[in-house]
């Protein structure tokens, strides 16, 4: 029986199989890990560039629409794809700075984000962007990200953008009816 034992301890035969079914589980859950927070940066980034998208769209124009408006949320949609875009929302706003500096809403418009009330102050936006008397286009969107996989994201993550630029054919992006 003693050298049975020390035949099987000296054995190392399996030692490889053994070792593979200890990091196997660690190894396949940090693959799924990966590929969840890579699907979640991608889309971190599309709800950026869809920020960007529709405040460039507005400020190309020195007039909108409602139906342009409506058009420019639909193209915004486009750009999250293959991401579901039900829990994407959007807002643009018009924002004038008043004689101190304060910027004021000009006009807003919002797909699943309500719209700033005209003439309220906003806050937040960062120093420097806008003196008395200059209007910008602030995009706003804010995207919940829901991982198909859940396993090292089991909650959704949101991400919220905003994007200040200058209207680019006149000095204001007017709002028409």
């Amino acid at each position: 029986m003693i050298g049975f034992l020390r035949k099987l301890g000296r054995d190392r035969r399996g030692v490889s199989a053994v070792e593979f079914a200890l990091i196997a589980p660690v190894m396949i859950a940090f693959y799924f890990g990966m590929a969840e927070v890579t699907q979640a940066l991608l889309a971190e980034r599309k709800a950026a560039h869809t920020a960007s998208a529709i405040g460039d769209l507005v400020a190309q124009s020195s007039s909108v629409s409602s139906a342009d408006l409506t058009d420019i949320f639909s193209i915004a949609s486009t750009i999250m794809q293959p991401y579901s875009t039900t829990s994407l929302k959007m807002r643009v706003s018009s924002l004038t700075a008043d004689s101190g500096g304060t910027p004021k809403v000009d006009w807003s418009s919002g797909s699943g984000m309500s719209a700033l009330t005209t003439g309220a102050t906003v806050t937040g936006v960062p120093t420097g962007v806008m003196t008395a008397g200059q209007s910008v286009v602030m995009s706003e969107v804010t995207y919940s990200y829901d991982s198909p996989v859940n396993v090292m994201m089991p909650n959704a993550v949101t991400f919220s953008r905003k994007f200040y630029l200058r209207p680019r054919k006149s000095d204001m992006v007017a709002k028409t009816n």
